[in-house]
């Protein structure tokens, strides 16, 4: 399914390269930048990216190199010590170290197994490893797919942060592998519950791993029950049963690897493969719309006189000039509106925070004090997560309402611009339509438009971390301290720690509140001179090419039709493949 969805892109690419060429051959240079770098780029350089995440010694690393076909990465170095490393196709071994100054540094690849966080470092110390890249010619990575090995440690909820908060919010798809001899422990459920689902619950796929201890009946049960098991905590939990150490033995059909990989080829190709080529092929037929009114302005040019086109030029640009006021109104708009967005949340984090402060004792003096010992972390946590949930799902929808009116008053701007450049070239200049999915696709805010899209965006971001002030406070609640003592301390502590949290959560979620605000500002300006800039474009290169004399002229208006059948074409062709 892979194979077909990358023949679907390549010919996806190939189209868009021909519009680039009709741009390209038109002068029209904005156009053929924004198909070059905004969508061909994008579709070349995507990757799919699968992490792995598991507990140390539940064979991670084995079925890593299980779905390389070869024992690439070591086995059995200490959790303390593992770093995470990221495997792309290479046609040549090869290894980077990057640090999290930014700081890259070479490896011989015979080092790789070798490698840790403990090793000894180059002189100056360059500092902390934040992940170790790997090239290796794999046929699974041929396919553009990118595999992350986290390391495995004993507790899950150990994990570093950026395994939870960075690595997987940014994947496609999460492999997290069950031990065959010891499945579904409770740190494992405790970590899908309060670290992964809110993040990744439909791209979750559970493998089960080292099937090969089990007999055949013992096999289905374990099967059985991890599914009885998961189904507390996801409604259709897709589960794997396999064995790495066979699958590198070259015994695939014995070791169960090819139905995942089966699998995991459906999901990348229909699911986020479907979305990204939607994307292009909608690109693409709002570029050719631009190129049709481009086709249309030079053909129109060319019968011009050189002054003609200068007078008309100076026209343009006095005219996008007086865009400037329309838009910093927009701009003025965005700003205004984003500052009220910023300032209920606030007031609803400081309600929400004083609300359960106020809750705490009665929730204490009415708890068992081994109760308290074993669930007021967890509860505050919960209770913290579940806000956040509904709360970004209200600053999603107040955002997007925002895009799409933002987008309608630019839209009506640009009717208006294009009405105005008709009647300076004298023609029927219509203005694109600028689509909302366009807009989310391109500002990067999530893959599909839409509120559930934009929250999960928030939502994997603005926790991260923000409770982590709270676990040595809380801590102490678990020492075995007298009743009296204890009680008193968690009416003392668990206010401080929910203030903390939200201490740590506001800045963050101002910045992405304002990080979306300043992508809309941004693509207002964008948008408001796209109409402008595609015509100015064209009249340029018709004024360069009427200077060369009436040849130059002749063989440009024959370019024109012939740029205008090839159009035709490609947008048919685009709106096929968009209709498959």
């Amino acid at each position: 399914m892979l194979d077909a969805f990358n023949e679907k892109r390549k010919t996806v690419i190939d189209l868009l390269g021909q519009l680039t060429d009709i741009a390209a051959g038109l002068g029209a240079n904005s156009t053929r930048d924004h198909i070059q770098k905004g969508v061909v780029n994008k579709l070349e350089d995507n990757l799919f990216r699968l992490v792995v995440v598991g507990e140390f010694n539940h064979g991670k690393t084995t079925f890593v190199n299980a779905l390389l076909g070869a024992h690439v990465l070591p086995i059995g170095i200490t959790p303390t010590t593992a770093v995470i490393h990221q495997i792309q196709y290479d046609e040549h071994p090869q290894a980077c170290v990057v640090y999290e100054s930014g700081l890259r540094r070479g490896l011989q690849f015979e080092e790789v197994k070798d490698f840790a966080i403990g090793n000894p470092a180059p002189v100056p110390d360059p500092g902390p490893v934040r992940v170790l890249e790997i090239g290796y010619p794999a046929e699974i990575l041929r396919q553009r797919i990118a595999l992350v090995d986290t390391p495995g440690v004993n507790d899950l909820s150990l994990a570093r942060a950026e395994i939870t908060y960075d690595y997987i919010p940014h994947s496609d798809a999460v492999l997290f592998l069950l031990d065959a001899g010891q499945l579904v422990k409770e740190s494992e459920r405790v970590f899908l519950q309060q670290k992964l689902l809110g993040q990744s619950r439909d791209r979750i796929v559970f493998v089960i791993t080292k099937r090969d201890i089990l007999r055949p009946d013992e096999l289905e049960q374990a099967v059985d029950y991890v599914h009885a098991q998961l189904r507390k905590l996801v409604d259709n939990p897709r589960v794997f049963c396999l064995s790495a150490e066979k699958c590198l033995k070259g015994l695939r059909e014995e070791s169960g690897m090819d139905e995942l990989l089966d699998y995991l080829a459906g999901f990348l190709s229909q699911e986020r493969g479907r979305i990204m080529l939607d994307n292009s092929l909608g690109d693409g037929l709002r570029a050719c719309n631009l190129l049709a009114k481009g086709i249309d302005a030079k053909r129109r040019a060319l019968q011009m006189s050189i002054d003609e086109i200068d007078r008309r030029v100076a026209s343009i640009e006095e005219d996008l000039a007086s865009q400037a006021t329309t838009i910093e109104q927009r701009q003025a708009a965005i700003r205004e509106e984003v500052a009220a967005i910023k300032a209920w949340t606030k007031r609803d984090l400081d309600r929400f925070v004083l609300d359960v402060c106020q809750q705490i004792p009665r929730i204490v003096d009415e708890a068992e004090v081994s109760e308290l010992k074993a669930h007021l972390g967890e509860y505050l946590e919960r209770t913290f997560r579940d806000w956040a949930h509904q709360q970004t799902q209200e600053i999603a929808t107040a955002l997007e309402n925002l895009a799409e009116r933002t987008i309608a008053l630019v839209n009506e701007d640009a009717r208006d611009a294009g009405r105005r450049l008709a009647t300076m070239m004298g023609s029927d200049l219509s203005s694109p339509v600028i689509d909302v999915d366009i807009f989310v696709f391109d500002v990067g805010v999530a893959a599909l438009a839409g509120a559930a899209g934009v929250a999960f965006a928030f939502s994997s971001f603005m926790l991260g971390g923000a409770l982590l002030a709270a676990a040595p406070l809380l801590a102490w609640i678990a020492r075995g301290h007298a009743a009296v003592e204890t009680r008193n301390k968690a009416k003392e502590l668990a206010p401080k720690a929910m203030q903390d949290a939200a201490a740590s959560v506001w800045p963050k979620l101002a910045e992405m509140i304002d990080g979306f605000a300043i992508n809309l500002d941004a693509w207002v300006v964008t948008a408001g001179e796209e109409v402008h800039r595609e015509v100015l474009d064209v009249l340029i290169a018709a004024r360069g090419e009427r200077e060369r004399g009436e040849g130059a002229r002749a063989i440009s208006m024959s370019d024109c039709q012939h740029h205008e059948a090839r159009l035709g074409a490609l947008r048919s062709q685009l709106e096929a493949l968009r209709g498959q």
